[in-house]
């Protein structure tokens, strides 16, 4: 705006001002004043480009030089922080301490942005006297470089030309920087109180709203990974309330609720973070107007850029739907996916970054969860249509046949050939993937049409979804891979299993009681001692009429501990979520009739026996 072509203006006659003495020879009682129209020249090339600090100041090395120049010396061929050292140990002229001082800081500013700590710590030993260096040791377990900075003495204004910015205001901007990055630094690392303390006493320094708003979030996330999330919270609050529009706080507070398993909060912080992002945000204000140097110019880590990350609506939304289907908040769940779905028609799929810092899981899963919802919402129908989609769309992405061997997955990434093998490797993955969408499709419409009461067309689809596993063909390690594809192989063989229950419960229904029979124990070969599988074999035997056998399961069922079925249901890792509406109609509906029937045949049997 306005104010930015001020500063534009000033930047080009400070820089031709700044020009036209340097066309003169150095000479020691110009240089105070060349120095300070230098100081503000730099400030008002920073003020203007309102962007981050990067590279060298332009001008300073030349400043340093002409400083040399004027006193019959040379630095021509030495680095920066040699530079400065020469400069500031033999240039002891009592009218240039003051502005070198000043241009110090700034050199200071420069560095710090550029991570450079540790000449910024040499700097300031060198601007500071014994006495101010011993002050600065005292303070032990103080953090050394903020010791420094604190520890240096602004010189006092001359008369000679105003400055455009105090080298006082200068220095809290330093020590706010530099604690602020120092703390970022130590949350990377891991050493979670020192940075609790570090961005603690940057809160409590110079800056921007805006600014505060970030530390304070960077403060709720380091709580947060010290296992304290109610001091998270305290923090990420504290940052809305400072700045309403630091988004990333409300993301993160939803992330400390959802690990607090406080669901209501969880959602509530997720809604508004969805409307706020479907405003558009308002130009943001100049954080601070008045200053041309400032604390957000000096702190751009990838760390922080991390922690800020500004979620895409999307990616918002499909986090409502998957918390409500989580939380068996049906009829939520189904609206939001719904929405999602509409989005991603939209073509926004585009704006979500894929580099795995997403929230989104890959697009087939969401249509099967939504099918999922839809299906527990008892939208039977839609949730067949759904997952239609899914299928058809991976018809042609999955070879006739998928091989997993065991060589395959133990890969030594040092062999020759490692890198096509790698290559081979994460395509058969993708197969495995598409493989699993469109079964699993196969499988929500299975027990979608068995719903709708129609036994007939859900043993087409469960047939569907088990002809097109024949495709995975397991070598060299019995049924289990080991190492890389290891999880996807647990989900199709879970996905068969599954299958195989439903098309013999609808098997039951028809009144195909053999071929019911046949897939219940085809169901106990893929996972042996499942607890459904088994209580379904035995409904089947005693519908076949063989009760002996079916009495002597179900004691065999009945000695199973709890524990074991348990064991038996939550093996390997969790599964996806898309799968968990059929794990749940897959379990065995518990049959009183059954078990009093075959306690009966029992009690008969024992008292023919005697």
């Amino acid at each position: 705006g306005e104010a930015a072509q001020v500063r534009r203006q000033q930047r080009d006659e400070f820089g031709e001002l700044l020009l036209s003495i340097r066309g003169l020879p150095a000479a020691l009682p110009a240089l105070p004043l060349e120095l300070t129209v230098l100081y503000n020249s730099l400030l008002f090339t920073v003020g203007a480009s309102d962007s981050a600090i990067k590279g060298e100041a332009e001008g300073i090395r030349q400043g340093l030089l002409r400083v040399l120049e004027a006193c019959g010396a040379c630095g021509q061929d030495l680095g920066p922080e040699e530079l400065w050292q020469k400069v500031l140990q033999e240039v002891t002229v009592e009218e240039l301490q003051a502005p070198l001082h000043r241009l110090g800081a700034l050199q200071a500013a420069w560095w710090l942005a550029a991570g450079r700590l540790e000449s910024v710590a040499g700097l300031f030993q060198l601007l500071s006297t014994a006495e101010d260096l011993g002050r600065a040791h005292c303070s032990e377990g103080q953090n050394k470089l903020l010791s420094l900075i604190k520890a240096w003495r602004v010189p006092p204004e001359g008369a000679s030309l105003p400055l455009v910015q105090s080298a006082k205001d200068l220095k809290e901007i330093l020590c706010t920087a530099a604690a602020f990055l120092q703390g970022l630094q130590e949350l990377e690392a891991g050493n979670f109180p020192t940075a609790l303390s570090l961005l603690q006493e940057a809160a409590g320094g110079f800056c921007s709203k805006k600014i505060l708003a970030q530390i304070y979030t960077c403060l709720g996330c380091c709580a947060q990974r010290m296992g304290k999330p109610q001091t998270a919270l305290q923090h990420l609050k504290r940052a809305l309330q400072v700045d309403f529009q630091c988004l990333p706080a409300l993301s993160h507070a939803a992330a400390v609720y959802h690990k607090l398993g406080e669901t209501d909060a969880e959602l509530q912080a997720l809604t508004l973070l969805y409307e706020a992002l479907g405003k558009n945000p308002p130009a943001a204000a100049s954080s601070s107007p008045y200053f041309l140097m400032r604390t957000e110019l000096l702190v751009h880590t990838p760390v922080l850029t991390s922690l800020l990350r500004h979620h895409h609506p999307s990616e918002v939304k499909y986090l409502l739907a998957q918390r409500c289907l989580q939380d068996g908040r049906v009829a939520d769940a189904v609206e939001h996916y719904l929405d999602f779905l509409s989005l991603l028609q939209e073509g926004l799929q585009q704006q979500v970054p894929l580099d795995g810092s997403s929230a989104l899981p890959r697009i087939p899963e969401v249509f099967l969860e939504a099918a999922s919802a839809l299906e527990q919402a008892g939208r039977h129908q839609d949730a067949i249509t759904v997952c239609e989609e899914v299928i058809s769309r991976t018809t042609d992405l999955i070879p006739r046949v998928l091989r997993v061997e065991e060589r395959l997955e133990q890969l030594d990434c040092s062999s020759p050939g490692a890198e096509l093998a790698g290559g081979l490797l994460s395509q058969k993955k993708e197969s495995l993937c598409c493989l699993a969408w469109r079964t699993a499709g196969y499988l929500h419409q299975g027990w979608a049409w068995a719903k709708l009461g129609e036994s007939k067309e859900a043993v087409t689809q469960f047939s569907r979804c088990l002809s097109d596993l024949l495709r995975l063909q397991l070598h060299g390690s019995g049924v289990k891979p080991i190492g890389n594809l290891q999880e996807e192989v647990e989900v199709l063989q879970k996905i068969r299993l599954l299958s195989l229950i439903g098309r013999g419960t609808q098997f039951l229904e028809l009144g195909r009681h053999k071929e019911a029979l046949l897939d219940f124990q085809h169901s106990l070969h893929v996972s042996p001692g499942d607890p459904a599988a088994a209580s379904y074999l035995v409904q089947a035997l005693w519908k076949l009429n063989r009760k002996q056998e079916a009495a002597a399961q179900w004691q065999k069922l009945s000695q199973s501990s709890p524990g074991e079925d348990g064991q038996q249901r939550g093996q390997g890792r969790p599964l996806p979520l898309y799968l968990v509406s059929c794990l749940e109609q897959a379990m065995f509906p518990h049959s009183v009739t059954l078990a009093r029937n075959i306690q009966d045949y029992l009690g008969t049997a024992a008292q023919d026996t005697s």
